[in-house]
């Protein structure tokens, strides 16, 4: 079965960083468009970032353009995701996702058919 397993989340203070991964197993990993959304409290579930198959092409939501970046490693089954220069509003539980087929980048929650469980990112002074 598809299971999707995040980990690296943690406390840091505003301006540290941190580095998420997701490990994937159950399905063809390179064969789908990945993403990680996230929910902070309080809020409604918002796309973070997506990437393509091969993880040459990659598309990120406004708030955290030039900070996160996005990556896998198709050999490991791995997505990950480094969140630099993180501020207080970057507080949330942030999830990997895999898009359906045929949903192209994967901006819309309703886009993923399979979510992980989620790592916690609190940023804190």
């Amino acid at each position: 079965q598809v299971q999707l397993v995040e980990s690296g989340g943690g406390s840091v203070q505003p301006g540290g960083s941190l580095r998420l991964s997701c490990a994937a197993s159950g399905f063809h990993f390179s064969s789908y468009f990945m993403g990680w959304v996230r929910q902070a409290p309080g809020k409604g579930p918002e796309w973070v970032s997506s990437i393509n198959f091969g993880g040459d092409t990659t598309t990120y939501a406004d708030s955290v353009k030039g900070r996160f970046t996005i990556s896998r490693d198709n050999a490991r089954n791995t997505l990950y995701l480094q969140m630099n220069t993180l501020k207080p509003e970057d507080t949330a539980l942030y999830s990997c996702g895999r898009t359906r087929p045929g949903a192209g980048w994967g901006l819309r929650i309703n886009d993923y058919d399979y979510l992980g469980e989620g790592t916690q990112v609190t940023v804190s002074s």
